[in-house]
């Protein structure tokens, strides 16, 4: 099963090769990853999505928690929580095409952060459902290349995942 893991850790050198290393060693896969300071500059958190049983997602909980640098574990996946990713995608934009991929924008809210003579560049943000079906429409009038940021999550609601939590 797929497990969204927020991670709240000491912002400092390391950190990150400390929590890969974890994973490796351990045999874990880690899908998507994102880290960033968060509000307090001494801290970063970071977002990641593995896969496993309770017990697997159990054990990996525990290993980070065991890490210095780490300072709280929390797996958002049978909480309500949000979940978002960002897509920026080039697409071919000739004039034959360029009113469809504009329409494509449109229809999913998409901006369009650059264009060039032969392609327009677009911005989505949402579901990662929403993304791949984004995607599959695009892809006809062909994609030129493609980054995605994975999810990032939090749990719905007024409490926060600080320290004081």
């Amino acid at each position: 099963m797929r497990h969204v893991i927020t991670v709240l850790v000491e912002n400092e050198f390391g950190v990150l090769t400390r929590i890969a290393g974890l994973f490796s060693a351990r045999g874990y896969n880690i899908e998507s990853l994102n880290v960033a300071p968060s509000s307090d500059p001494t801290m970063s958190r970071m977002t990641l999505v593995t896969r496993g049983d309770e017990h697997v997602i159990e054990q990996i909980k525990k290993q980070l928690n065991k890490l210095i640098p780490v300072i709280k574990t929390e797996d958002l996946t049978r909480q309500e929580h949000m979940e978002r990713e960002m897509v920026l995608v080039k697409v071919q934009a000739r004039d034959a095409t360029r009113a469809e991929v504009l329409r494509m924008a449109d229809v999913f809210r998409a901006k369009v952060v650059d264009v060039a003579e032969a392609s327009y560049t677009l911005e989505l943000t949402g579901k990662s459902k929403k993304l791949d079906a984004f995607l599959r429409m695009l892809a006809p009038l062909g994609i030129i290349e493609m980054t995605r940021t994975g999810p990032v999550g939090m749990r719905r609601g007024s409490e926060g995942f600080t320290v004081g939590d």
